[in-house]
């Protein structure tokens, strides 16, 4: 397929990665997994037998009128462990590489339909200033909520856009599902997708 650039030339791009069905379970599915993968699962409580102390009996079992207890350290004493208490755990799913890379396409090819996918010869900028970076996406007029896309990873449009809170940028290494879909325009080098159909291939 021929997509158009901003300057007003067009891009050859491969049908198969940029003109691809739209998989929404299959999106769905990756992109849950991808999100799940961040979790720290390091979340963790104390239950009854884990907190310290509680070891002794606190008084006999009959004959003083009180209700009968084990523990001081039962979940409904004060300063007693957690019923059901939270441990550690994995929230990690599987997903194979066929799975993830028909994901990608699926969302690029979206992305191409909806003309959300911009594509430009370079991103350069004079100085790492907000400033400067934010002059040529008004120029562009793409907005305040964008994801540029590079093939290398660019130190002066990196630390520009830092101080913007929604405008990222990634290089190849770094791109993803999440990525793609949750800024309004994705803005591409053409080195950029030309590597990223590579890949997806």
């Amino acid at each position: 397929m021929k997509l158009n650039t901003q300057a007003g030339g067009t891009v050859e791009l491969a049908d198969a990665t940029f003109s691809a069905e739209y998989n929404q379970p299959l999106v769905h599915q990756v992109v849950t997994a991808f999100r799940a993968a961040g979790r720290q699962g390091t979340k963790a409580q104390k239950n009854r037998s884990a907190v310290r102390g509680g070891g002794a009996k606190p008084w006999k079992q009959k004959g003083t009128g009180r209700a009968r207890a084990g523990t001081i350290r039962s979940p409904i004493w004060i300063g007693g462990g957690r019923t059901f208490a939270a441990k550690p755990r994995d929230y990690s799913q599987k997903v194979n590489r066929k799975m993830y890379r028909a994901a990608m396409r699926s969302i690029l090819s979206e992305l191409v339909r909806q003309d959300r996918l911009i594509v430009v010869d370079q991103i350069k900028i004079e100085e790492p200033r907000t400033k400067l970076l934010a002059a040529r996406l008004d120029e562009l007029k793409l907005g305040r909520n964008v994801l540029i896309l590079v093939d290398k990873y660019k130190t002066k449009v990196c630390l520009a856009a830092r101080n913007m809170p929604n405008v990222d940028v990634l290089d190849l290494r770094e791109v993803n599902p999440v990525s793609l879909i949750r800024f309004d325009k994705v803005v591409a080098t053409e080195a950029a997708l030309k590597a990223l159909e590579e890949q997806l291939a």
